[in-house]
């Protein structure tokens, strides 16, 4: 069995090597050559991003393939090669994933969203989502291939946590009652993806994420007590003096239910708050 991954970040990587212990062939894209022998290192076949004939040739012999990068203003980046790939190939994976995120939902005051409830982005990048799941979706109707479209919140997980912003200063507990978020594991996430595979399901769509939305600032207060140090005192916010990134987390505010991805993957998380992951990242020396 084949893996394909276009985008080999954070949560890919993870895919990787859950699915590699299985006995799984791992295929990834790259842009810097530099990536291409790291990869080779993790035992990972590194292809060209754009190289479409290379792309095609593993298609020709992979059962699933996830697509982890971000869109752009023209699009995703992924769906403009990928499909010329398929139709080159004549190829049909068992299972497409398209890695979206729940800011598709917009802000919902602190009210709870399910993958029915109606896309609200507020912020372009946002918009960009909401249209590349729409594409893929199209993609997966019209050429008769299984495309599913998981939604991410916040990922965290070794050397991207709350620890990593405590030791370096960047932790900010802001006062804001009522802005809570929805987070996952990147463990979790590998694992919600790896049942998705098992069961794939043409245009399924599954929120991906741990079962209790918080606020940030309680995240925080948790990992300080964690390391055995003094949490950042909160402060009241000045949206005017945040950075956009940062302005745009902090204006929307919605809890995110993975009740769908439950029920039809059989998907449980390892972690199913912050506590047990940041107790479990600290364990492991992250």
């Amino acid at each position: 069995m084949r893996l394909l991954i276009y985008g080999y970040g954070f949560a890919g990587k993870a895919l990787a090597r859950r699915m590699a212990a299985k006995g799984w062939a791992v295929s990834a894209t790259y842009r810097d050559p530099e990536a291409a022998a790291a990869m080779r290192a993790d035992g990972i076949d590194p292809v060209p991003a754009g190289d479409k004939a290379a792309i095609a040739e593993r298609l020709g012999r992979t059962q699933a393939v996830l697509v982890a990068t971000p869109p752009g203003p023209e699009g995703c980046p992924a769906l403009q090669v990928l499909v010329p790939a398929l139709a080159r190939a004549g190829a049909f994976p068992d299972w497409i994933g398209y890695l979206s995120t729940t800011g598709v939902y917009g802000d919902r005051r602190g009210g709870w969203v399910f993958e029915e409830s109606s896309l609200a982005a507020r912020s372009p990048e946002g918009a960009r989502r909401v249209a590349a799941e729409r594409d893929w979706l199209e993609v997966g109707r019209g050429m008769g291939l299984t495309v599913t479209v998981h939604r991410l919140p916040g990922i965290y997980g070794p050397g991207r946590s709350a620890f990593d912003r405590l030791r370096d200063g960047r932790a900010i507990r802001y006062a804001l009652p009522g802005h809570v978020f929805s987070r996952i594991h990147v463990e979790d996430l590998a694992a919600g993806l790896e049942a998705s595979i098992a069961r794939p399901r043409a245009g399924g769509i599954y929120n991906l994420c741990d079962d209790e939305p918080a606020p940030n600032s309680a995240v925080i207060a948790y990992a300080a007590q964690l390391l055995g140090v003094e949490a950042p005192p909160e402060r009241l916010v000045d949206f005017g003096a945040m950075p956009p990134q940062a302005r745009r987390f902090y204006d929307e505010t919605k809890r995110v239910s993975n009740a769908k991805a439950k029920a039809e993957l059989g998907w449980r998380p390892a972690f199913p708050t912050y506590r047990e992951g940041l107790a479990a990242i600290l364990k492991a020396g992250g």
